[in-house]
Parts: structure tokens; C-alpha cells; sequence
């Protein structure tokens, strides 16, 4: 066989193409470079999205809102002290935007006017918490990107 630059073009698109076959199979199997939606109902989720934003919008009439602080015993999620804190009921979602394993969900149930969450439920880094609320037939809504 005889190399020639018609030879050489060949092994060229050969070799393009080679690599080019390898960083996707590497890309597409790889556990490192996995990425995961935020909710596998996207597109449901995104038809109640006007429904948070009443709810926040909501929050936003209190005169006080929800509060928060790290401690030694874990995240303490203050609600405020004008309301009857045997009102209220909801759901705290905790999401941990790199690691879908450590996202949680807790209903709150409160027999003082704050919520503990378990220093062993959470590991440092970044989180988002929302905190969906009602009292007295109304329906609030509390989202922050915290840094626990």
C-alpha cells in the first residue's frame, strides 16, 4: 500500500472520528459527569410555578417572616412570633443541588415557634430550602439558597 495525502486524509477522518466516538461513550458513561433535573415532573412543575409565586407574594405581607440560623444542634428554622405556631402546617424540602441522595422532605409539625432540623440530616455545602407553609386557610411560601 501506498501513503499518499489521499491515504493521509483517511487515517485523518479516522482518527477524528475515533476520538470523537471515545469522549462520547466516555461522557455518556462516566458516573462523574451525570447530571440530574431538579424535579422529574419539569414541565408539571413549571404549570404551578404562578402558584408559588402568590405564595411568596403572600410572605411578603407578613410582618415578619421566617427566619433561620445554624447551631449546634442543627438548622433551626424560625416562624414568626405574631402567629399561633399551632396553626401551622406545611412541608419543609430541603434540595442538595450536587447529590439528589441527600434531598429530604419533613412535614412541620411544631410545638414551639421554631423547627429543628438534625445537624446529622445535613452535610456543608450549598442547599435550597423551601418551605411550603399554610396558616389559617392561607398559604405561604419561603425559598433561599443557603449555605449550611
Amino acid at each position: 500500500m501506498k501513503f499518499n495525502w489521499g491515504t493521509g486524509i483517511v487515517f485523518a477522518f479516522i482518527g477524528f472520528i475515533s476520538f470523537i466516538l471515545y469522549f462520547i461513550i466516555t461522557m455518556m458513561t462516566d458516573e462523574r459527569f451525570e447530571h440530574e433535573l431538579v424535579s422529574e415532573d419539569y414541565y408539571a412543575d413549571e404549570l404551578k410555578y404562578q402558584d408559588d409565586i402568590d405564595k411568596l407574594n403572600h410572605a411578603k405581607t407578613l410582618s415578619e417572616n421566617i427566619a433561620y440560623y445554624r447551631s449546634s444542634e442543627g438548622l433551626t428554622i424560625n416562624f414568626p412570633e405574631n402567629l399561633d405556631y399551632k396553626s401551622i402546617t406545611g412541608k419543609v424540602f430541603l434540595y442538595r443541588p450536587s447529590n439528589k441522595q441527600l434531598d429530604f422532605e419533613t412535614a412541620i409539625s411544631l410545638s414551639n415557634s421554631y423547627l429543628l432540623i438534625p445537624d446529622n440530616r445535613l452535610v456543608d455545602g450549598r442547599w435550597n430550602i423551601k418551605i411550603d407553609w399554610q396558616y389559617k386557610g392561607k398559604s405561604y411560601l419561603f425559598k433561599e439558597s443557603i449555605t449550611y
